[in-house]
């Protein structure tokens, strides 16, 4: 079972900035009041089959709240991942914008979306990509490990993995560290990959299915952790699920339709 977080705030704790890479330098882009945390705006895009043009989102506009947990619902084929892929800068639209305080980040470059998707966003995916080689630790420490140079990181070695160890205690993982992915539950995996998701201390939690994969007891567990993660730290939590109890413990959800919104509105 997952331990209560009450010492999480030391862990996650709220964040004021948001870090972008401009020019040569990191600048850091103050929250703007009046203006959502992070928008889509009339994005578009389409896959290619072949010779065929296959649209999945049509014109979505959808925006989040600093400190909201949102869930996006719709059947198979919705475009659903699709917008949550496009929101964290995982992928582009063809046409629209993604703007994080108003700011259009998704015609950044790629220093600049990369440093993005490493320290303002965290990703849980359905079937948790942690890799095999490594340890339950090492995956966690991962994203760090990128984000700091070869020097950097070994003279801050100790402190990331003391946060690093503190996360997985906090995930009911402290007696995991050293295991492999393959010597992990299904929901022990999920754990890891949270973990390492929030190591870095993003804004933004994107989470694409995060209970898919799981059985109904683990999946009540992942929410409970995500749900005190945003009322104990402010995390802002985007949620893709088609689930329909599991998107109602959100706060609010977007239901989008054959690459439409369909409706928004509280959940119930």
């Amino acid at each position: 079972m997952l331990e209560r977080n009450a010492g999480l705030e030391k862990t996650m704790e709220p964040r004021e900035s948001v870090s972008l890479l401009s020019a040569p330098l990191l600048a850091r882009l103050p929250p703007v009041e009046g203006r959502p945390h992070l928008a889509a705006v009339a994005v578009e895009k389409a896959y290619r089959k072949g010779e065929h043009r296959i649209p999945v989102l049509r014109g979505v506009n959808a925006s989040v709240s600093k400190g909201e947990f949102v869930s996006i619902v719709g059947q198979s084929g919705s475009g659903k991942s699709t917008l949550l892929h496009l929101l964290g800068l995982l992928d582009g639209p063809d046409t629209g914008e993604v703007r994080l305080y108003g700011k259009r980040i998704d015609d950044l470059p790629a220093s600049a979306r990369d440093e993005l998707r490493n320290r303002t966003f965290g990703f849980i995916f359905q079937f948790y990509h942690l890799l095999p080689e490594l340890s339950v630790i090492e995956n966690v420490l991962s994203p760090l490990m990128i984000r700091y140079s070869t020097l950097a990181y070994w003279r801050k070695k100790r402190e990331l993995q003391a946060q690093a160890k503190a996360l997985l205690e906090r995930v009911g993982l402290g007696h995991r560290l050293t295991h492999k992915p393959s010597e992990l539950s299904g929901g022990e995996m999920q754990r890891a990959a949270i973990a390492r998701a929030l190591v870095g201390q993003p804004e933004i939690l994107l989470a694409d299915e995060p209970t898919g994969n799981l059985d109904a007891a683990t999946g009540r567990e992942i929410m409970t952790l995500l749900k005190e993660l945003n009322a104990q730290t402010a995390l802002t939590i985007i949620m893709v699920t088609h689930d329909e109890g599991v998107a109602a413990q959100a706060d609010r959800t977007i239901r989008l339709a054959e690459g439409r919104l369909e409706t928004l509105g509280e959940a119930a």
